[in-house]
């Protein structure tokens, strides 16, 4: 692979902050609020792809969890047996709880999982519970990531900033950075102290709401505590509250297909998203989002569809990558070269001209 050249300052981690970074050199740039690339779907076609329902969800999240449910007895069961039975329960129990619930909280947060909006309202505050992400909070955040994708200085949701912090990479695996920040955040939210950073994506008004969210957070995990120091066991917490780390691993494999090691202040998805092919399974807990050019470029298409979305737009983009095998082969080796080359990126075989 080669990068293109580069013209501006080389970037250091200080340049992602939303205040005092480079926000205001992507500005300039014409890169906030910016004219994205879209490839050219029949309009028809994209009425159709865009119409919602509740079967699908419905379906999925009812699936979803059972096997939530099923792993928990299982570990209940694996309590009474001994620490090794326990601890492979555990690790497959907080997989299923928190790995799936990322992109749960993703799509139902953009409320096009069900036609019926409290259906993906309600299950778009668990699945933030789940995994996590305070609900007011991410659903600004990600509203912000798509107006401005992989803007430095603008998006908050860049996983895999330049030069490459290995070390953070490796921690956040499993939530051992990111979750005891978030709790403290919680926390924070709970006595009506917002980040400085979060007021410039939150809008005022959806400020109470936060605090409003965060004392129901504290109240659960108030409860939870309580519970387990009345019957001086553990066990509540690795139901609720540990999951949301140990599971952090399958959405963090997921989740570092869509961007990392591609080039960052461009407006165009085909060049700093990925769509990568993957096994039923992978597609049913990801719920379809590896096809991200897809999403990031209509993103009001539901996840069900997105398929055949990328059957429709598929001439106009980049070969989509065979497996996560392969996108990994690819992400690995840039990241360790982005340690000491930050102005290094990927860069994908975008057709010359439109379809």
């Amino acid at each position: 692979m080669r990068s293109d050249t580069m013209t501006d300052p080389a970037p250091n981690l200080d340049d992602y902050r939303l205040i005092g970074g480079a926000g205001d050199r992507a500005a300039a740039a014409g890169l906030v609020n910016g004219d994205w690339y879209k490839c050219a779907v029949p309009r028809a076609l994209m009425k159709e792809l865009m119409k919602r329902d509740d079967a699908h969800a419905i379906r999925d999240t009812a699936l979803w969890f059972a096997l939530v449910i099923g792993a928990g007895a299982l570990m209940g069961w694996a309590w009474t047996v001994g620490t090794g039975a326990f601890i492979a329960a555990f690790f497959l129990y907080a997989t299923l709880y928190c790995g799936p619930a990322d992109s749960r909280w993703h799509e139902a947060g953009h409320g096009t999982c069900f036609k019926t909006r409290w259906m993906s309202e309600a299950l778009y505050q668990v699945a933030c519970f789940m995994v996590l992400r305070r609900p007011t909070r991410w659903r600004w955040s990600h509203a912000r990531h798509h107006t401005d994708t992989l803007v430095v200085g603008r998006d908050p949701e860049i996983a895999a900033p330049v030069p490459t912090d290995l070390l953070t990479m490796a921690l956040n695996c499993f939530a051992i950075k990111n979750a005891p920040t978030e709790y403290a955040r919680v926390i924070a939210n709970a006595f009506g102290q917002l980040n400085a950073e979060e007021k410039t994506f939150v809008p005022e008004m959806e400020w109470p709401k936060m605090v409003r969210e965060a004392r129901v957070w504290v109240a659960i995990y108030a409860a939870l505590i309580g519970v387990a120091l009345y019957f001086q066991s553990w066990l509540p917490l690795f139901y609720v509250g540990l999951p949301s780390m140990a599971g952090a691993w399958l959405y963090n494999f997921f989740g570092l297909t869509q961007h990392a090691g591609l080039p960052e202040n461009v407006l165009d998805h085909r060049r700093n998203c990925r769509t990568v092919k993957m096994n039923p399974v992978f597609r049913f807990l990801y719920w379809n989002m590896n096809y991200h050019v897809e999403h990031h470029m209509f993103p009001m298409v539901p996840y069900h569809a997105l398929p055949k979305l990328h059957e429709a737009m598929k001439a106009d983009c980049p070969p989509a990558y065979s497996g996560t095998a392969e996108a990994y082969r690819e992400i690995l080796p840039a990241l360790w070269r982005q340690r000491r080359e930050p102005t290094w990126h990927i860069v994908r075989p975008v057709p010359a001209t439109p379809n």
